[in-house]
């Protein structure tokens, strides 16, 4: 771990694995456009990790003052502390529909993929299996949405598209394939996500 005392007050670090959420806030510090430093951790948690998260989950956003371990405590924190390249509309109203769209993906559909994406130690093939077929069937169902707006229900990529990018990029991984005939639009969608220089980054 790095000592606080060398970190420059205006320093963002990012403890990270290679896990969902730790890909939503490098993905998050890159199209906010911001400069970190990377500490990549794997399956060796160093006992000092405590002293930033009791729970000793990743990933762990630090400066010098503060250390944040909730993927939408920190998405609130960067929003709201870094102005330039909002990612929640301007109107009180507007981000509100956008919260509750992402709490929406969250409860609806990251919660499923939480259950595919779980360590094989602790993997439970019927809850699995029940997972991957309500996650794929809502997929298929709701691929029509996209095809209306550029980005998740916006014109512009937001706070949902930062949450959905790194899911639908595991797709493979949780052995989900969207069929074409259904899901042009949403295969287009994960397309556009894909392409862009700032999810380029948080995958390397």
């Amino acid at each position: 771990m790095i000592d606080a005392n060398d970190i420059p007050s205006s320093q963002l670090v990012l403890y990270a694995d290679d896990g969902y959420d730790s890909h939503v806030v490098r993905l998050l510090l890159e199209e906010k456009q911001l400069a970190y430093y990377h500490s990549r951790l794997h399956s060796e948690r160093p006992e000092d990790l405590a002293d930033l998260n009791p729970y000793r989950s990743l990933p762990v956003l630090q400066q010098r003052d503060i250390a944040l371990y909730e993927v939408n405590v920190i998405f609130e924190y960067l929003e709201e502390r870094y102005h330039a390249h909002k990612l929640l509309p301007e109107t009180p109203q507007d981000r509100a529909i956008i919260r509750q769209l992402a709490w929406r993906i969250q409860n609806d559909w990251l919660s499923l993929g939480r259950q595919l994406l779980t360590h094989p130690d602790s993997f439970n093939k019927a809850q699995a299996a029940k997972a991957k077929k309500q996650l794929s069937d809502s997929l298929v169902t709701l691929s029509p949405i996209f095809a209306h707006k550029s980005y998740f229900m916006a014109d512009d990529f937001g706070w949902c598209d930062v949450l959905l990018a790194p899911l639908l990029w595991r797709l493979d991984e949780m052995d989900i394939a969207l069929p074409n005939n259904l899901c042009r639009p949403l295969i287009d969608y994960q397309k556009r996500l894909f392409e862009r220089s700032s999810f380029k980054a948080s995958i390397k």
